[in-house]
C-alpha cells in the first residue's frame, strides 16, 4: 500500500537508449547543420556518410568528438529508437526495406519527445507529492507511455499528443517537492 503522496510503480517503457537494437535511426532522421556540433551539413532523412553501409555502425563512432560530432554524443532517443524499430516495425528496416525509411524516421521524430518527457515524469515520480499532484503525474505518465502501442498512430492520438503537451506547465508545479542535494 503506497504512503500518502506516492503511488504505485507507474509501468514506464524502456527509457534508455540501446544503439544496438534500434536501425540508426537518428543517423538518418536528423538534419546536421555544419557548426560546432557536426563537421558537415546533412538532409533530413538522410544516412549519414559515416554510417557503414553494411549494418548500423558508425564508421568514426570511436572519433566523433575529435572529428566535430559532439552532437551525436550528446543526443540520446531515451530509448525511442529501439522501440520503433522493435515494436512499431517488428525489427524490419529501412536497409531492409528503402520504402519504411521516411515512416521509421517520422516515427522516431513522433516518438522521441514523448519518451524526452516520460524521463522527466519519471524521476518526478520518486517525489513526495500531494495526492492532487500524484494523480496529475500519474495519467501523463499512463497517457503518454501508450502501453499497447503497436503504430505510430497510436501516438499521435490526440490525448497523447495533449498530454505531452502539458507536461512544460506540470514540472515546474513540482518544483516545491524537490529535495535539493546535499
Amino acid at each position: 500500500m503506497p504512503l500518502p503522496g506516492q503511488s504505485a510503480q507507474i509501468d514506464f517503457p524502456e527509457l534508455t537508449a540501446d544503439c544496438s537494437r534500434c536501425a540508426a535511426l537518428c543517423c538518418v532522421a536528423y538534419p546536421f547543420e555544419e557548426d560546432e556540433d557536426f563537421a558537415i551539413l546533412k538532409e533530413t532523412d538522410h544516412p549519414c556518410p559515416n554510417l557503414s553501409p553494411s549494418c548500423f555502425n558508425c564508421t568514426i563512432h570511436a572519433d566523433l568528438d575529435t572529428r566535430g560530432f559532439g552532437g551525436c554524443i550528446a543526443y540520446s532517443c531515451a530509448g525511442a529508437g529501439q522501440r520503433v524499430t522493435e515494436v512499431l516495425f517488428q525489427g524490419e528496416t529501412w536497409r531492409d526495406d528503402p520504402d519504411l525509411l521516411p515512416h521509421m524516421t517520422h516515427a522516431l521524430r513522433v516518438l522521441r519527445p514523448i519518451h524526452e518527457a516520460l524521463l522527466i515524469l519519471q524521476a518526478a515520480a520518486a517525489l513526495t507529492l500531494p495526492d492532487a499532484l500524484r494523480a496529475e503525474l500519474t495519467r501523463l505518465s499512463e497517457t503518454l507511455a501508450v502501453r499497447d502501442g503497436t503504430s505510430i498512430w497510436d501516438f499521435e492520438e490526440p490525448e497523447v499528443q495533449a498530454a505531452l503537451a502539458q507536461v512544460p506547465e506540470f514540472v515546474p508545479r513540482l518544483a516545491p517537492y524537490v529535495v535539493p542535494r546535499g
